[in-house]
C-alpha cells in the first residue's frame, strides 16, 4: 500500500533545548563545525545513521534523549555558545558594512538551482554549487543578498546503476516540513500565495519557503498546493524535467513568480526592496519582464521607458560556452502564454530574438535585459564575447559589453577541517574578506612538511573508507550477494596515489578520455611499484542517453575484477560524496573540450584542499595555472578530426601520469616524504587557495557590478518619477531613428612625414555626417594599434576626438595619436553614440566606422 503524502513527525523539544530549533533552520550548520557537533552530540549514533543531517536526527531523537539533555549542564553551555555565536555572526559588521550607505541596501540573487547542503537537495550540478557558494558567501560578507528560486518536490534524481551499468533514476517525495524551510506567512497566519497567469484564464500559484543561509534568506516557490489544478502542482516537481511547455512554466514561476514573492517577502518583514537584480544564467530571465510590467502599470511607463529603468538595476551571468545549452522556447509558445501578460507581445519578442526567427532565445534575453553582463572566467568571457557577438554587429569581439568575473568557492564548506585546524588557511596580511589585492595563504609556511604528508595521507585514508563503502552498497544494489561483495573490503590502498574524477556528464566533459587506450590505463592502475587509484563520479541528464551510454561503458571498465580494487564508478554523487572526494584526491583530472568548461569549480574544491589539478587548460584552470599547482594537459586545438583529438589529449594525459605525476608522488626522502609533492600541495594552498575563494568572487560582483547597477538603477528612477528613464528612452529611440544617416566621410592624417618614427605624432582629422543628430549625441574615436596583412587592428587604443567645427549637418573633429610602438601600425575613426547612462559604449549596439 502506498502512502498518499509524507510527513515527518518531530519529538517536542524541551524548553531548554529550544534554541536548537533556531539552529537547525539556519542552514550556518552546514559549514559551521562547531554547530554540526552540537546536533551529533545529541545522539552520535543516530547522527552517523543520518548521514549528518541535523534535520533528520532532531525528527528522530527520542523524547528520552532530549529530556536527558535538558538537564544536562555541559549541553546546555554548549548549546548557548553556539547559540551566541549565530546571533554575533547574524549582526555583527562585516566587510560589506564598510561600503557605506551608498552600497545598495538589497539585491536579488534568482537562480533555477541553488547547491547548499544535500539535506536541501535543489541542485544538479556546477551551476547550482555555485549559486549556493555566492549565497554562504554573501552571508559571510554581509551582502545583504536574497536568493530566489524554486522548491522541486523531486529535486534532480538520485541515482543508481543497473547490473549491466545503466544509469537509473528515482525521484523521492520530498516533504518540506522535514526540510530545513519555513512556510512564509501574512500577518495572519495564512500562508502566503504567489500567482501567475496562464493561457486559456487560468493561474499558477505557488507558495512560498524561506530558506536561511546564514544572514541571507533564500526564498522558494512551490506550485505543489491546493489552490493549483493537477496539472499546475506538478510544475516544481523536478530539476529541469518536462517538455519545452513545462520547462517554460517553471521559468515563468522562477521569473514572474519570484518578483512577486520578493515583493511579498520585503512587505511582510520590512526590508527594502531589491534595487539590484542579479539573474544566474537564462532561466531567471523573465524577472524583468515582470519588472518592466510592474512599471507600466504603477508609473504609467512605455515597455521602452520601463526597459531602460530595468535594465539598469539588472546583471545577468551568463555560464555556458555550449550554444545547445541556452534554453530557447518556440516563439509561437511565448506568444501564447504571455498574449494577455500585460506587456506589448512584439517588444517583448524582440527581447528574445535570435538567428531563427521561429525561436525565443532566453540568452538573449537576459543580455538585453541586463545592463551588465558577465562569464565566470577570463577564458569563458572571451568565448561568450565570441558567441553571442551578432548581437552588436558592427562591433569587435572586444568591444562586446560582457566582462568576466572568475567564479569561486566557499571555502568553509569544502576545506577539510583537519587542514583548516592545521592552518593552511591563515595569512599574515589578516582576513582574506578585507585585504584588497592579491593574498597569500602564508600560515602554511609554518607547517612542517610530514605534518602535511601526514594529514593528506589520513584524507586519503578517510576517502577510501567511503569508496569501499559506496563499492559494497552499489555492488548490493546491482544485485550482487553478500557473498561476492568482500573484495570491496580491500579496495583501494591509503597508500596509493589517487585521481578524481567527478562532474556533470554532457559529451564535452569528456568522462571517457581516460579510456581511449584502456590497456595503458589499465598498466597504470597495475603499475608493480607506482600505482594509482581512480575514482570516477557524475551524473547524466535523464533524457541524455548519449551521456549515459559513457557512464555505463566507465562502469563495465570499472567491473574488470582484474582492476576494480583501483578504479571505481560511484553513483549518487551529491555535495556529500563530492566532500569526500576533494579531501582525499591527490590528483584532480578534467578534460573537456576546450574552451566549452565555462569555469570548472571542482578543480578548485580541490585545490583548497591540496590537490593538485590536472587539466586542460579550459575555465579558471588557464588563467591560473601557475607551473607548480599542477599540471597542464596539452591540447589539440588545431585538430579538426573529433577522434584524432580526443586520441592526442588522452596520450598526453598517460605521459603526464608516468613521467611526472608518478614519479613526484613516489619519491620519497629518508623520512618517507615526497618533498616535491608536497612543496607543489603548500604552493597550491598558498598561492591558488585565496584565488579560488568565493568570497574574494562576491567581492568582484559587489564592487564591479552590483553597486555600479545600484546607481545605474537610482539614477534611471531619480527618487521614483522615473524621469531620467523616461528621457533616456526617447533619447535612444532618436538615436536609432537617425543611426543609418551617420557616416565618416573623409579622414586625413598629416604631421607624421614619409618615415614615421617613434616619438612623433599623427594628426587626425574626421568629416562625419550626422542629419538628425548633434556632436552632443555621438563620440567620435580614433583607433589606432598594431596592424596585420589583412589590416585588421590588434592591442587598439582608443582616444575621443574633438569637435572643430560644423557645416550644417557636416562635423570635422580632430585628435593627434602618438606613435609608440614600432612595427607595422594602423589607425581608423569611429563614431559611437554618447550618453551619460550608458555603461558600455557598445551598449546600444551601433557603430560607426570610416
Amino acid at each position: 500500500m502506498r502512502a498518499l503524502r509524507r510527513f515527518t513527525v518531530r519529538a517536542t523539544l524541551p524548553a531548554p533545548l529550544q534554541p536548537l530549533a533556531q539552529l537547525v533552520t539556519n542552514l550556518r550548520w552546514s559549514w559551521h563545525p562547531e554547530t554540526r557537533d552540537l546536533f551529533e552530540a545529541l545522539d552520535p549514533e543516530l547522527w552517523r545513521t543520518c548521514g549528518g543531517d541535523p534535520v533528520k536526527v532532531l525528527g528522530e531523537v527520542s523524547a528520552e534523549r532530549l529530556a536527558t539533555l535538558a538537564k544536562d549542564r555541559r549541553f546546555l553551555r554548549r548549546l548557548q555558545d553556539v547559540v551566541d555565536d549565530l546571533q554575533e555572526y547574524m549582526t555583527a559588521d562585516l566587510w560589506y558594512q564598510s561600503l557605506g550607505a551608498d552600497a545598495p541596501q538589497s539585491i536579488a540573487y534568482f537562480s533555477a538551482e541553488f547547491g547548499i547542503t544535500e539535506v536541501l537537495p535543489q541542485y544538479s550540478g556546477g551551476l547550482g554549487i555555485l549559486a549556493g557558494d555566492h549565497l554562504k558567501a554573501a552571508s559571510d560578507l554581509g551582502v545583504p543578498l536574497i536568493g530566489v528560486g524554486l522548491l522541486y518536490r523531486a529535486g534532480y534524481f538520485e541515482q543508481g546503476l543497473s547490473a549491466d551499468g545503466w544509469q537509473l533514476e528515482h525521484y523521492p517525495s520530498l516533504d518540506p516540513h522535514g526540510l530545513p524551510v519555513k512556510l512564509l506567512r501574512d500577518k495572519d497566519g495564512a500562508a502566503v500565495v504567489i500567482s501567475v497567469p496562464l493561457p486559456e484564464a487560468r493561474t499558477l500559484h505557488a507558495h512560498v519557503w524561506r530558506a536561511q543561509v546564514g544572514r541571507v534568506s533564500l526564498l522558494l516557490l512551490d506550485s505543489d498546493i491546493e489552490e493549483n489544478a493537477p496539472a499546475e502542482r506538478l510544475v516544481t516537481d523536478r530539476l529541469y524535467g518536462g517538455d519545452e511547455d513545462h520547462r517554460l512554466r517553471q521559468e515563468m514561476l522562477l521569473g514572474i513568480g519570484g518578483v512577486r514573492a520578493l515583493r511579498a517577502y520585503c512587505s511582510q518583514t520590512g526590508r527594502p526592496q531589491p534595487e539590484v537584480f542579479h539573474a544566474n544564467e537564462g532561466h531567471a530571465g523573465f524577472q524583468g519582464v515582470e519588472r518592466i510590467r510592474e512599471l507600466t502599470v504603477s508609473h504609467g511607463l512605455t515597455f521602452p521607458e520601463a526597459l531602460q529603468a530595468v535594465r539598469g538595476g539588472t546583471v545577468f551571468t551568463t555560464h555556458t560556452p555550449v550554444p545547445a545549452g541556452i534554453d530557447r522556447f518556440p516563439k509561437a509558445l511565448i506568444e501564447r502564454y504571455f498574449a494577455g501578460f500585460g506587456v506589448p507581445l512584439d517588444q517583448l519578442l524582440a527581447l528574445g530574438a535570435e538567428e531563427d526567427p521561429t525561436k525565443f532565445n532566453m540568452a538573449h534575453m537576459g543580455l538585453r535585459l541586463g545592463q551588465r553582463a558577465n562569464g565566470v572566467s577570463e577564458l569563458h568571457g572571451q568565448v561568450s564575447r565570441h558567441m553571442f557577438r551578432d548581437l552588436w554587429p558592427g562591433f569587435d569581439e572586444d568591444d562586446v559589453p560582457i566582462t568576466s568575473i572568475t567564479n569561486g568557492v566557499h571555502a568553509a564548506t569544502w576545506t577539510a577541517r583537519e587542514l583548516v585546524e592545521l592552518g593552511t588557511q591563515r595569512s599574515s596580511q589578516g582576513d582574506p574578506a578585507e585585504v584588497e589585492g592579491p593574498v597569500h595563504f602564508d600560515g602554511v609556511d609554518a607547517i612542517a612538511a610530514g605534518e602535511l604528508w601526514n594529514t593528506r595521507r589520513l584524507l586519503r585514508g578517510r576517502l577510501v573508507d567511503e569508496v569501499r563503502r559506496r563499492l559494497r552498497e552499489t555492488a548490493l544494489s546491482r544485485g550482487a550477494v553478500e557473498s561476492e561483495v568482500g573484495w570491496t573490503d580491500s579496495a583501494f590502498d591509503p597508500d596509493v596515489l589517487t585521481i578524481g574524477f567527478a562532474r556533470r556528464v554532457p559529451s564535452y566533459k569528456r568522462l571517457t578520455l581516460m579510456l581511449k587506450d584502456p590497456e595503458r590505463l589499465k598498466a597504470l592502475l597495475l603499475d608493480p611499484e607506482r600505482p594509482i587509484q581512480l575514482v570516477i563520479a557524475g551524473k547524466s541528464h535523464p533524457a541524455d542517453d548519449g551521456g549515459k551510454q559513457l557512464i555505463q561503458r566507465m562502469v563495465q571498465f570499472a567491473d574488470d575484477p582484474e582492476i576494480r580494487h583501483r578504479i571505481a564508478f560511484l553513483p549518487g554523487y551529491d555535495i556529500g560524496m563530492a566532500r569526500y572526494l576533494y579531501w582525499g584526491c591527490d590528483v584532480w583530472l578534467n578534460n573537456p573540450l576546450r574552451p566549452l568548461e565555462a569555469c570548472g569549480t571542482s578543480g578548485m574544491k580541490a585545490a583548497l584542499n591540496g590537490g593538485l589539478n590536472l587539466s586542460i587548460r579550459d575555465g579558471w584552470w588557464d588563467e591560473w595555472f601557475d607551473g607548480q599547482n599542477g599540471w597542464a594537459i596539452p591540447t589539440a586545438d588545431g585538430v579538426a578530426d573529433p577522434d584524432r583529438r580526443d586520441e592526442v589529449e588522452a596520450r598526453a594525459i598517460y605521459d603526464l601520469i608516468s613521467t611526472q605525476v608518478q614519479p613526484r608522488f613516489y619519491e620519497r626522502d629518508r623520512d618517507g616524504v615526497p618533498a616535491r609533492w608536497v612543496e607543489m600541495v603548500r604552493h597550491t594552498l598558498r598561492e591558488t587557495g585565496p584565488k579560488v575563494l568565493a568570497s574574494r568572487m562576491v567581492r568582484d560582483y559587489v564592487q564591479q557590478l552590483y553597486v555600479p547597477a545600484s546607481y545605474s538603477a537610482r539614477a534611471m528612477a531619480d527618487g521614483g518619477g522615473y524621469a531620467p528613464a523616461r528621457e533616456e528612452a526617447a533619447r535612444r529611440m532618436h538615436l536609432l531613428a537617425n543611426w543609418g544617416t551617420v557616416r565618416v566621410a573623409h579622414v586625413e592624417a598629416t604631421g607624421a612625414g614619409d618615415t614615421p618614427e617613434i616619438g612623433s605624432t599623427l594628426a587626425l582629422r574626421a568629416e562625419v555626417e550626422l542629419p538628425g543628430l548633434s556632436p552632443s549625441d555621438i563620440e567620435v574615436q580614433a583607433a589606432y594599434g598594431r596592424v596585420d596583412d589583412a589590416d585588421a587592428l590588434h592591442g587598439v587604443t582608443t582616444i575621443p576626438m574633438d569637435h572643430e567645427q560644423a557645416d550644417g549637418s557636416r562635423h570635422w573633429f580632430t585628435a593627434t595619436v602618438p606613435l609608440e610602438r614600432t612595427g607595422a601600425f594602423g589607425y581608423t575613426v569611429r563614431v559611437l553614440p554618447r550618453s551619460a547612462h550608458l555603461a558600455n559604449p557598445a551598449e546600444l549596439g551601433v557603430v560607426t566606422s570610416a
